[in-house]
């Protein structure tokens, strides 16, 4: 629901448009070096500015309220929160009764029998991976592990070079694109992941569908073992410390890291919400009828979903790190 981990657990709370996002997280390792500065940088990875992003700029500014004394991690609960200020919830009145196509507004209106806070897209909004960036900040002051993410694949393009120009056609059309994002994690031992039901990959993909945007997840060649057989796909080993030749497994074996990188190729969908005018449903008049949906939304996602993906999955990372120095 609301909470992922077992030994390094987070919980994420807040809406898009009310007065606060925010996170605890459990499971800090006692005389953890706090490092403010880089729970600002992650942050500000985040943050629009360039084109194709949203024009709802947050200052993102967070206040730490326990678990933290002396610059270190006292082993009790973190209670990280970040105000929401730059807020217009005027353009969501409407699509309570003409919900977005392509967006959460239907289903959660039903799920929560119209209870739910419908302004900005609420407990669906991209806004609350502002907080899970934060967690992931903190997971990573605890794991050894190098995490990096690049863009391979914006839309139709390959060639990122062309990357603005590219989004400024697309934003004059009033549409938006999706992407694929690969994240490679380096210096991950032997051993990490709980099979049967806990496996490093499947805690992964967990994590990762979870974020608002993500249709699809794969493991180092990923769908192109379709096309190989088995004698081409396999990782040949070449050294006693499990090196392998070739990488086409991500880095997992069995569910359990195997020492090699780990690579996750993340699909990244459109963003819902679009200038362009689409015919869609309106629940109260009962009928097809165009639908604007204003208010700030951005073109491509995928330029600041990276450090998103990073996090989560450093959070990932210390919690299987907590259970296999407990299992170990």
């Amino acid at each position: 629901m609301n909470s992922y981990g077992k030994l390094f657990q987070v919980t994420l709370y807040g809406e898009s448009h009310q007065e606060a996002i925010g996170v605890v997280v459990d499971g800090m390792i006692p005389g953890t070096v706090i490092d403010e500065a880089l729970i600002d940088a992650d942050l500000e990875r985040r943050k629009p500015g360039a084109i194709g992003t949203t024009a709802r700029k947050e200052d993102d500014t967070f206040k730490i309220t326990s678990g933290v004394f002396n610059g270190k991690a006292t082993g009790s609960p973190i209670h990280l929160m970040i105000e929401n200020k730059n807020i217009k919830s005027k353009d969501y009145d409407k699509l309570v009764h003409q919900p977005r196509p392509g967006h959460a507004d239907f289903v959660s209106h039903i799920k929560y029998k119209g209870f739910q806070d419908y302004r900005g897209g609420g407990r669906f909004s991209g806004r609350l991976t502002a907080a899970l960036v934060a967690a992931g900040s903190l997971a990573k002051m605890m794991i050894p592990y190098d995490i990096s993410s690049e863009m391979i694949r914006v839309g139709e393009l390959t060639d990122l070079s062309h990357l603005d120009v590219y989004l400024t056609e697309i934003a004059k059309m009033g549409d938006s694109v999706g992407g694929i994002i690969k994240v490679v994690v380096k210096d991950v031992p032997v051993g990490l992941g709980e099979p049967f039901f806990g496996k490093l990959d499947a805690e992964i993909a967990k994590m990762v569908m979870s974020i608002p945007a993500v249709k699809g997840v794969s493991f180092g060649a990923g769908f192109e073992a379709a096309d190989r057989l088995g004698s081409a796909w396999n990782d040949v080993f070449i050294n006693e410390r499990g090196l392998t030749k070739t990488n086409h497994s991500g880095g997992v074996s069995g569910g359990i890291s195997n020492g090699n990188d780990l690579v996750i190729k993340v699909l990244v969908k459109p963003t819902s919400s679009i200038q362009k005018t689409q015919t869609t449903y309106d629940f109260i008049q009962h009928e097809l009828s165009q639908l604007e949906i204003g208010g700030r939304h951005d073109v491509a996602i995928i330029r600041r979903i990276g450090v998103v993906l990073e996090n989560a999955i450093a959070i990932v990372l210390a919690d299987l790190m907590l259970q296999a120095k407990v299992n170990g």
